[in-house]
């Protein structure tokens, strides 16, 4: 039996259980298995450089540690390292022997970490050595044994430092540690990771993704959008979040495509190594960031194939601008933590701004009202639902919350607000708990921001709904100004013309930025407890 996961990202090999053959490994696995394993997977800024071949053996090195600390098959193990390659190596190490894999966001303090290793118990808990003291009681309290991972080094032998204290426990054991190992089958049912989702509303939960989830939206994602062993993927995502370590780097192996590492979105390092590349995945900010240098100009950006926007919504005026500077369009598409990608723009054919494309290939989706569950019309407004082979198969240790979000016949209630056009194109329009209600109508936020956006003057725009002694609840739009400053009367007497009196804010707030997370996502239950007395102290 293959390791659904491993064997097909990698394809089987010599160093592979012994039962795994041609006849019985994954349809992806023979092709792969008979490219160039000297072929680069991975280009560092260092100059290093690790190739397919290196990548299996560095993957065996942290699987020998992993199983010499004692973690099985169904064992979590719980990751909160900087990110390096290496830290992809382990991802797939723990894949090999099948581990989960649980990343943790770097951001996160002690109390947040607590919480989550409590909650998942895993068997080991990784972090960087400068964090150790801080979170060793932590990590004990919950069961886990603590070991630590520094960002920088190869395990395999012969690589500069590799062995320096610096590099943390985990580094100096792989260091010495066999560079075969025959992996552990696993099922494509069988559990790969568990995502935290961010939380906002209540505690967060553990989406639980199995092999088959992450295998079959990585083959889908190479056929959609065209990736080849001829790629090199710009990576300046984080790596603890579906979109950096799913999306980018499984799509790549899949693909036997190389990528860049970049520890960070750096504007310098970006442009620097664009040239070297041929396609890119960011979030909204990467893209209005290269906008806002002059050194991003047609010529930087004419020898790309590609750049895919996702993880927040993409402004039409982004994805407008970054057309009339490059003659590209940005290919956005929808995805979230417990389905990976649902939804995408065409790679032939329009990318409409504004939008996010189609259902993929094998996915299905539905707009539903979200009190009854009938299926809604075109043009119409309702929760999105989706089902296929990309979907988790629930919450960790939540059952009831799991049964909750699934409907009888298997479709996952995705809490975002949606409608699909005419011509098929999906417009994701919010949450559903960003959805206000005021004086009994029905305020989808994304309608205002669109027609905010578009004002001079306004940069972007949020709308939060605020409690409201008259109405229940009232608009209250939080604006970035463009740098010429903007004219608060000007913008109300042109909004007056375009949203029914409902709809117009209630209350306008300048600010200098908008809070987001990591993925570049806005925050708008941090806008809303901020701006929760608007309308109730005077």
């Amino acid at each position: 039996m293959a390791n659904e996961l491993f064997d097909g990202l990698l394809g089987a090999s010599p160093d592979s259980a012994p039962d795994i053959t041609p006849d019985t490994a994954p349809d992806i696995a023979a092709p792969d298995a008979a490219r160039n394993e000297a072929a680069p997977f991975a280009r560092c800024p260092d100059g290093r450089v690790f190739s397919y071949a290196d990548t299996r053996a560095a993957s065996a090195q942290f699987a020998h540690v992993l199983t010499a600390y004692g973690v099985r098959k169904g064992d979590r193990v719980a990751v909160q390292v900087s990110k390096s390659i290496e830290a992809v190596f382990l991802y797939l190490g723990c894949i090999r022997i099948g581990a989960v894999f649980l990343p943790l966001n770097t951001a996160y303090t002690p109390a947040e970490v607590s919480y989550f290793l409590n909650d998942a118990r895993p068997a080991v808990f990784i972090c960087d050595p400068g964090h150790a003291a801080t979170l060793r009681e932590v990590a004990e309290t919950a069961g886990a044994r603590l070991e630590t991972m520094g960002g920088a080094g190869s395990p395999n032998a012969g690589s500069p430092n590799a062995g320096s204290s610096n590099k943390g426990s985990v580094m100096a054991a792989a260091h010495a540690a066999p560079t075969r190992i025959n992996t552990t089958p696993c099922a494509a049912d069988d559990l790969a990771a568990i995502l935290y989702t961010s939380g906002t509303t209540g505690r967060s939960k553990g989406a639980m993704l199995s092999h088959g989830n992450l295998l079959s939206n990585a083959l889908t994602l190479r056929e959609l959008w065209r990736f080849t062993a001829d790629d090199v993927l710009l990576h300046a995502l984080p790596i603890f979040h579906t979109h950096g370590l799913f999306v980018a780097i499984n799509t790549c192996l899949v693909a036997r495509a190389s990528m860049v590492v970049l520890p960070a979105f750096d504007l310098d390092d970006v442009l620097r190594h664009l040239p070297t590349t041929t396609a890119m995945m960011g979030v909204p900010t990467f893209y209005t960031r290269l906008l806002g240098d002059d050194r991003f100009s047609r010529d930087a950006a004419a020898h790309m194939r590609l750049f895919i926007s996702g993880s927040a919504p993409l402004l039409a005026e982004t994805h407008i601008q970054f057309e009339e500077r490059t003659g590209q369009k940005i290919l956005e598409r929808y995805g979230m933590t417990e389905t990976n990608m649902n939804t995408s723009n065409p790679y032939d054919g329009e990318r409409r701004a504004g939008t996010v494309g189609f259902p993929l290939p094998g996915v299905e989706v539905r707009i539903c009202d979200a009190g009854t569950g009938a299926t809604l019309r075109d043009g119409e407004i309702g929760v999105l639902e989706v089902r296929g082979p990309n979907v988790f198969s629930g919450y960790w240790q939540m059952p009831e919350k799991t049964a909750e979000e699934f409907r009888p016949d298997g479709f996952f209630i995705t809490g975002d607000m949606a409608r699909q056009d005419a011509d098929g194109y999906i417009h994701i329009v919010g949450r559903s708990k960003d959805l206000i209600i005021s004086g009994g109508y029905n305020i989808y936020p994304k309608e205002i921001e669109l027609v905010l956006d578009d004002e001079d003057g306004v940069l972007e725009s949020a709308d939060i709904g605020t409690p409201h002694p008259d109405f229940g609840e009232a608009v209250v739009a939080v604006l970035v100004a463009e740098k010429n400053g903007l004219d608060l009367d000007a913008l109300t007497a042109s909004i007056n013309a375009k949203l029914a009196r409902f709809k117009q804010p209630k209350r306008i707030e300048l600010v200098d930025e908008l809070p987001r997370n990591t993925m570049g996502k806005v925050q708008k239950n941090i806008l809303r407890d901020r701006y929760a007395d608007s309308f109730t102290n005077g």
